[in-house]
């Protein structure tokens, strides 16, 4: 019997070895990235956004689970961090990247998305509403680090620990929570 092993991005691995050499530490982790890579693949022409490009590790899973006629838009304000993405990512005419404040990027939002992987503070502690907006029904909302881990500043544990509960609230959203990697959440949006 042949064995499904999930195959990693070969730009995950020249990603992370960039990073590593940065000083970079705010890669995702292998258990997120098959989550996102799986998430990404349901969704065939789909429009994504990622806030918080980093290295773009996160999104070299994204767009190997991507059909060749989805779209991921991806958006960092350290435009040092984001060239290491870009090299190893930039390539791909499916992918735009966008150096500017996540908080000035979702201000001015017009478009909608059927995935937003929000991994930074703009459009997961700060505009999470006005994000939200922008996700259209059936869509996934991903973010990680949520559980309160000793390792995360404290405030930001509190702030994770607040938003947990705003999410979970929320009528317009179906939640799972996932007890493994840095802790995830997934949100499907159920309503406009």
């Amino acid at each position: 019997m042949e064995s499904n092993v999930i195959k990693i991005p070969e730009a995950y691995v020249k990603i992370l070895q960039e990073s590593e050499l940065l000083g970079f530490q705010q890669s995702c982790d292998r258990k997120t990235g098959f989550l996102l890579k799986g998430l990404a693949a349901s969704k065939p022409g789909g429009k994504f956004l990622e806030l918080g490009t980093g290295t773009g590790a996160s999104a070299s899973w994204i767009i190997d689970g991507m059909d060749e006629s989805c779209t991921l838009t991806t958006v960092d304000i350290d435009s040092k961090v984001q060239s290491i993405a870009k090299k190893y990512l930039g390539h791909d005419r499916r992918v735009s990247f966008c150096c500017q404040d996540g908080a000035a990027y979702i201000q001015n939002l017009s478009e909608r998305f059927d995935f937003i992987f929000a991994d930074t503070w703009p459009g997961k502690f700060e505009l999470l509403d006005k994000t939200l907006d922008h996700l259209n029904v059936g869509g996934f909302y991903v973010i990680h680090d949520v559980f309160p881990v000793t390792r995360l500043p404290e405030t930001y544990r509190i702030r994770a620990t607040k938003l947990l509960k705003t999410l979970q609230n929320r009528p317009d959203l179906d939640i799972t929570e996932m007890d493994w990697s840095t802790g995830l959440l997934l949100a499907v949006k159920t309503a406009v």
